[in-house]
Order: C-alpha cells, then sequence, then structure tokens
C-alpha cells in the first residue's frame, strides 16, 4: 500500500530552494549593477616600519596611473591583479592588496619592506638589504637608521652565504639597544671576514664569521663592563671575539710586535710541518734568512825559544877585573 505524499514536506523543500535560486540572482544582479558603476576615487594606505615610509601615495598614484586614471572608469573594465602586480614593481612595496567597497572607492592597501642593513660595496655603489635578501634602492625621501657594511665585494654572481651573515648580524644589532648606538659601520675584510668599528673607542674589534654571534656579543657586552671601564676606552687597539669563551685584548702600540711574534710562529710551524730535504739543507742557503755564519778565530801566538843568559864570570867582568879573593 502507498504511503500519502507529505505535501508539507514537498512544499518546504521547494520554498528553500527558490529561496536559494532567487538569493543567487539577486547576487548576481547586484554584481552586475556594481560592475557597470564608475570607480569614484582611489583610497590609498602604506604600513611601514615606525612610519619611516620609502614609498609615499603619490609614487603609488603614479604606477596606478601608469596605463591612465582609474577614477571614472566602469569597475568590470579595471583588472584589480593586474594593478597589484603594477604597484609591486617599485622594489620598496611587499605586497599589495586593492578591492572595491560598497561606495565605489577603490581600497589600496601597501605593505612596505623593511631595510635591515645598509651596504656599500667595493665600487663605491650602496644599497640597502631587507630581510629577504632584497636590494632596495636608497630613497631620497629618508635615510634608514641601520647597520652599515662596507667592503661588499662586486661579484657577476652574488654571494648569497656573505649576505645571509650580513643580515644576520644586522637583525641582531638592530634589536640590541646598546650595540645599535655604538657599533658605527662593520667592514668586511677580503677574506669575508667581520670587523666592527666602534662610536667610542678609538680599536677595532675582530668578529670573524657569523657563526656563534650571540656569544660573541656577549662576551664584547661583558668586556666593556669591565676591563674596559677599568682601563680606559683607548687602552686597547685590537679586540678579538673569535676565540672561545674569552676576548683577546691587544694593548695599543703593541699590535706590530703582536703580529711579528704571530708570523714567526707561523714559520716554525710551517718547518716543523715540512722539513726541507737533507741537500738542501747541507747546500749554502741563498736567503737572507739563514747565513752561514764565519767565526774569526784569533792567530795563535808563536813563542820563540828564549836564549839563555851568558853567566858573568870574574874574568870577564868588565867592571872588576882583579881577582876575587878566596
Amino acid at each position: 500500500m502507498k504511503q500519502p505524499l507529505n505535501w508539507k514536506k514537498i512544499l518546504t523543500r521547494t520554498c528553500w530552494v527558490l529561496t536559494g535560486i532567487g538569493m543567487v540572482v539577486l547576487f548576481g544582479a547586484s554584481l552586475q549593477q556594481k560592475q557597470q558603476k564608475l570607480c569614484k576615487d582611489i583610497s590609498i594606505q602604506i604600513s611601514g616600519v615606525e612610519k619611516h615610509l620609502f614609498i609615499d601615495e603619490k609614487d603609488v598614484m603614479d604606477l596606478l596611473n601608469t596605463n591612465g586614471s582609474a577614477i571614472g572608469k566602469p569597475i568590470s573594465s579595471l583588472n584589480l591583479r593586474q594593478l597589484e602586480q603594477m604597484v609591486e614593481q617599485n622594489k620598496w612595496v611587499k605586497n599589495a592588496e586593492m578591492f572595491f567597497d560598497n561606495n565605489q572607492l577603490l581600497q589600496v592597501t601597501i605593505e612596505e619592506r623593511q631595510p635591515i642593513a645598509r651596504v656599500f660595496l667595493t665600487d663605491g655603489a650602496s644599497y640597502y638589504l631587507d630581510t629577504a635578501a632584497i636590494w632596495l634602492p636608497l630613497s631620497n625621501k629618508i635615510s634608514a637608521r641601520v647597520p652599515v657594511f662596507t667592503g661588499i665585494p662586486v661579484q657577476k654572481k652574488v654571494d648569497t652565504a656573505l649576505i645571509q651573515e650580513i643580515i644576520s648580524i644586522a637583525k641582531y644589532v638592530s634589536v640590541d639597544s646598546f650595540f645599535a648606538a655604538q657599533i658605527a659601520q662593520i667592514d668586511i675584510t677580503p677574506d669575508k671576514k667581520f670587523e666592527l668599528v666602534p662610536v667610542i673607542g678609538d680599536q677595532i674589534i675582530r668578529f670573524g664569521d657569523a657563526s656563534d654571534l650571540e656569544n660573541k656579543f656577549k662576551k664584547l657586552a661583558a668586556f666593556y663592563k669591565t676591563a674596559w671601564l677599568q682601563n680606559g676606552m683607548n687602552t686597547y687597539e685590537i679586540l678579538d671575539v673569535q676565540y672561545k669563551n674569552q676576548v683577546v685584548g691587544i694593548r695599543r702600540g703593541t699590535s706590530k710586535a703582536f703580529a711579528d711574534s704571530a708570523a714567526a710562529l707561523s714559520l716554525i710551524k710551517n718547518i716543523a710541518l715540512f722539513p726541507p730535504a737533507l741537500d738542501s739543507v747541507l747546500a749554502k742557503p741563498k736567503d737572507t734568512i739563514a747565513v752561514k755564519a764565519t767565526i774569526k778565530t784569533k792567530p795563535t801566538p808563536t813563542i820563540k825559544k828564549a836564549k839563555t843568559p851568558k853567566m858573568l864570570m870574574p874574568k870577564n867582568n868588565k867592571k872588576n877585573q882583579k881577582p876575587l879573593r878566596t
């Protein structure tokens, strides 16, 4: 026996379906109506670090107007994704997002890149670096107060390892209020080691590479609090924090002697590791380091045979011709 149809249930489902269809139609109609409307204006919001903006609203507007002004154009004719990519061509723009609000205003949100260091190349060129290792051009609007690195070698291929070390050191210095004020610049040596130049104190701080950098800075801070304050700021010419659990300080005026001693020690080690062959040892030296010494000896004096003096007999004594009495 067939069960009677539940017309109430069927009617309820039908109402829900019709309601859904109606909502879709209304949404499509409103969207189509909105797309036919014109862009009334553009609102630009730029977020930066401590409001130090390297790009302003005029720069963004110039980028948006590359292919003509968007104001007054139908919303449907504007490709927002294309506009976002156009704005992101500026090196200082990290991210750009756009949408139209209910008042037909184009809302533009810009996230600016954060410079972490300023670098000087060996050819004199200068750039900023951000945390993503993006090279940023200098700005005539503002100068960022970030750690300065000099001596970056000019190469066809960027040394990514060196750049990452620069970013690591710059991050640490930037968040440490003491070293941010104390470190004037950081030089990179030809062997890609770091040397810190302080603001207060006339010395060089040999930092080495960026490995174990937190402990190196902690050792340096401890040295400032103890030995340096006791002995004076200009007592040491060189500070070396590359050694484990210690800071090596070279007093002013003794660095040349220290360097000569180090060179002599290195020479001794090389001789011990690579002893010369026997024939080279016996051969006459050709350099001025080891010269064969000639020892001059005094001549042995010759002793002539002494003559025995003749005895003066009484008869031969001219002073006394008289015979002696017996």
